[in-house]
C-alpha cells in the first residue's frame, strides 16, 4: 500500500466521515493494505443505511446474495454512526452467536485502528470494555450480539429521543441448510417477535434492519413482508442475475449483480446445481415448495455402465415389517470415472430380522463378485445406525467379514432431499434404462412432499446418502473445473 501524504489523510478523513461508501472503502484498504474490490450494488446498500440513520427509513429490508459484502457494509456501518454519534445503542444479530459476537469484534476493531481515529477522534472505547460480545464507548454507547434465539435480557437499542440512537441489526437470522424445517424457521419469527422487537428503547424511533439472503418463502423476511408484525417495511432487493425492469441499479435482464464475482457463466453453474437454492439465495424470490421436489426427467439413464472407480451399498432397515410401514431397501450404487453416481441395483422387501440380513449378505457378495477392474471394488455397506439397522450392524460386525459402516443422520428427511435435490436436478444420478425396479423408484422420488404427506420414502433415504458421498464431497472442485472450462 502507497503512503499518503498528511494532507492526502485529512481530505479521506473529510470525505470517510461524511460519506459511508468511502468510509468502508477506506477503512478497508487501511486495514488490508488493498483496494477493496468495491461493486456499484455497494453504493446502493450504504445509500440505504444512510437513510436509516437519517431517520429517513425506521424499518429497512436488504435481500442480497451470499458473500456479497453484506455483513462487511454494516458492521463499517455500525462504526460510522458510532463515530458521528457516540452514544448510540445497537443489538447486532444473526443465526449464530459467535458470527454475530465476531461481527460486533471487527466493528471494534475497526474504532480502535488509527485510520478510524483520525476520522472520528472523538469515539474512543472504555478501558473496561474488551468483552467480544458486548463493549463499550466512552459516551456510554454499547454493541451487544446475540445469536438468533438468545436471550437479551437488560440491553436494549436505540435512544428515546429525537435524531439516530442506535439501531437492531438482524444479519441472516436463518442457517440455510434448516430453513426447510418449519419450526426452525418459526422459532426464529418467534425470537423476533417475543424478545428482538421488544429491545427498542424508543418502540417508535428505533430502527430495525434485516439484511439477509432469501431462503424460503416463508422466511423473516417473506414473513415481515406479508405484514406479519403489522409494519410497514422499506425493501431493497438485489439479485445475482437482473430479472425486473425496476433494478435498483438500472441493470439490463440477466445481467449480473457482481460479474467480477459471478459472472453470467457463473451464474448459469449455480443456476444448474439446483433452481431452488438460486431462486431463494441468489435471485432473493424463493419458490414455495410443493410436489415435484424430485422429478423423473432430471434423472439420467444409462444402457451399459461406464468405467467404475468404487461401489457401495446403501441400506436403508424398516423399524417394523406392518403393511402401512417403510420396506427395507438396499441400494449399490457406483462412481463413475466422470464424477456422477450410478444405480446399480436395488431389492426391497417387508423382511424380519434374519430375513434381513440372509437378503443383505446374499446382495453383498453378488456385488462383490463383479469384476473390480471396469467397476471398482465394493468398499463398504453403509448402514443407517437406528432401530433395525443397528441390529444388522452389530449382527453383520459379528458374524461376516463385510465392512460395515454405520450412518449417522442428524437432519429430518426434507432437509436430507435438499441437499441433493441439485445433483440430481443437474444431471449427476444416473439409472439404468431396462430394470424392473427403475419405474417404482421415479415414481416414488416424483411423490416425495415436503409435508410428508406421501407413502413411502424408503428407497430415496439410501440415494440421498450415496449422492451426499459420491458427488457432494467433489462437487466444490467440479465446479471450479466447470467455470474454468474454455
Amino acid at each position: 500500500m502507497r503512503q499518503f501524504s498528511e494532507d492526502e489523510r485529512f481530505a479521506a478523513a473529510q470525505m470517510a466521515r461524511e460519506d459511508l461508501y468511502y468510509f468502508a472503502r477506506w477503512m478497508f484498504l487501511q486495514r488490508k493494505g488493498f483496494k477493496w474490490m468495491r461493486a456499484p450494488h455497494h453504493r446502493v446498500i450504504c445509500a440505504a443505511l444512510e437513510r436509516v440513520f437519517n431517520g429517513e427509513c425506521r424499518r429497512l429490508i436488504i435481500n442480497i446474495p451470499p458473500r456479497y459484502s453484506k455483513t462487511e457494509l454494516v458492521i463499517n456501518w455500525v462504526a460510522w454512526c458510532l463515530g458521528k454519534v457516540p452514544d448510540s445503542e445497537f443489538i447486532m444479530t444473526s443465526y449464530s452467536g459467535a458470527l454475530a459476537t465476531n461481527n460486533a469484534w471487527v466493528a471494534r476493531e475497526l474504532i480502535q485502528h488509527e485510520a478510524y481515529q483520525e476520522i472520528f477522534p472523538a469515539t474512543k472505547l472504555r478501558t473496561d470494555s474488551s468483552a467480544k460480545g458486548e463493549w463499550r464507548t466512552t459516551a456510554n454507547g454499547i454493541v451487544y450480539a446475540s445469536g438468533a434465539g438468545g436471550t437479551i435480557t437488560g440491553y436494549g437499542a436505540g435512544k428515546h429521543r429525537t435524531g439516530f440512537g442506535g439501531a437492531i441489526i438482524i444479519d441472516d437470522p436463518h442457517k440455510p441448510d434448516e430453513a426447510t424445517s418449519d419450526v426452525m424457521r418459526q422459532n426464529v419469527i418467534d425470537w423476533f417477535q417475543n424478545t428482538l422487537e421488544s429491545r427498542k428503547n424508543d418502540p417508535s424511533n428505533t430502527p430495525i434492519i434485516l439484511i439477509m439472503q432469501r431462503v424460503h418463502e416463508k422466511d423473516l423476511a417473506g414473513w415481515l413482508i406479508g405484514g406479519g408484525n403489522g409494519e410497514q417495511w422499506e425493501r431493497v432487493t438485489l439479485p445475482a442475475e437482473c430479472d425486473s425492469e425496476d433494478d435498483p441499479l438500472g441493470r439490463e435482464i440477466g445481467a449480473a449483480l457482481w460479474p467480477e464475482k459471478h459472472d453470467e457463466r457463473a451464474l448459469a453453474v449455480l443456476r444448474a446445481a439446483s433452481s431452488y437454492v438460486y431462486a431463494a439465495q441468489y435471485q432473493q424470490r424463493p419458490a414455495p415448495l410443493g410436489g415435484g421436489l424430485l422429478r423423473g426427467e432430471w434423472f439420467r439413464r444409462y444402457r451399459t455402465l461406464p468405467r467404475i472407480t468404487y461401489r457401495k451399498i446403501y441400506a436403508d432397515t424398516a423399524q417394523k415389517t406392518k403393511e402401512h410401514n417403510d420396506f427395507s431397501v438396499l441400494e449399490c450404487w457406483g462412481k463413475g470415472e466422470d464424477g456422477n453416481a450410478y444405480l446399480i441395483d436395488l431389492i426391497r422387501g417387508k423382511w424380519m430380522a434374519p430375513e434381513l440380513k440372509r437378503r443383505t449378505v446374499d446382495f453383498w457378495e453378488k456385488h462383490n463378485a463383479w469384476d473390480t477392474v471396469q467397476y471398482g471394488g465394493l468398499r463398504a455397506l453403509m448402514v443407517e445406525d437406528k432401530a433395525s439397522g443397528t441390529g444388522l450392524i452389530q449382527d453383520l460386525s459379528l458374524t461376516s467379514n463385510i465392512p460395515v459402516l454405520p450412518i449417522e443422520r442428524h437432519v429430518d428427511k426434507l432437509t436430507r432431499v435438499m441437499d441433493v435435490q441439485g445433483y440430481v436436478e443437474s444431471g449427476r444420478a444416473y439409472l439404468p434404462e431396462e430394470a424392473p425396479w427403475v419405474s417404482e423408484f421415479v415414481a416414488e422420488c416424483e411423490a416425495f412432499t415436503p409435508n410428508d404427506t406421501h407413502a413411502h420414502d424408503d428407497q430415496i433415504d439410501p440415494m440421498c446418502d450415496a449422492l451426499k458421498d459420491m458427488v457432494a464431497a467433489g462437487n466444490v472442485l467440479e465446479v471450479f473445473a466447470r467455470l474454468a472450462e474454455g
